[in-house]
Parts: C-alpha cells; structure tokens; sequence
C-alpha cells in the first residue's frame, strides 16, 4: 500500500504530464476553494453506461497508457 506522500506525489506527476504547469496549478487552486466529494462524483462517473462501454473505456485508455 502506497503511503499518502507517494500518492500526492503520483497525482501532481500525473496532472503535470497531462495538463502542465501552469494548468496544474490552477487545477490545484480550482479544488480547493471548491468543496469536492469524490465519492459522490465517482457514484455518477459512468452513470447510463454498460458493462460492455465501461469495459471498452477502459481497454481504449490502456491502450493509450501503454504508448
């Protein structure tokens, strides 16, 4: 199990090599003057989806991953 530093540090990799730096920031000061509960957002995520689209989200997103 990761340890929450590695975590965080994880999720800042992941924001700067998708959004950059300047995108990240912002993305950063976005959540936190906003109130955000993942877990009542990760309940409609893939709400009116079937197996079958989520399965295929999921495949096409490795594929990219594993470029």
């Amino acid at each position: 199990m990761k340890t929450d530093t590695l975590i965080r540090n994880d999720g800042i990799d992941v924001l700067l090599n998708n959004l950059g730096l300047l995108e990240t920031e912002r993305f950063i000061m976005l959540i936190q003057r906003e109130p955000f509960d993942y877990t009542k957002w990760q309940e409609h995520l893939f709400e009116g989806m079937s197996i079958e689209e989520i399965s295929e989200k999921a495949a096409d997103f490795r594929k990219i991953k594993n470029k």
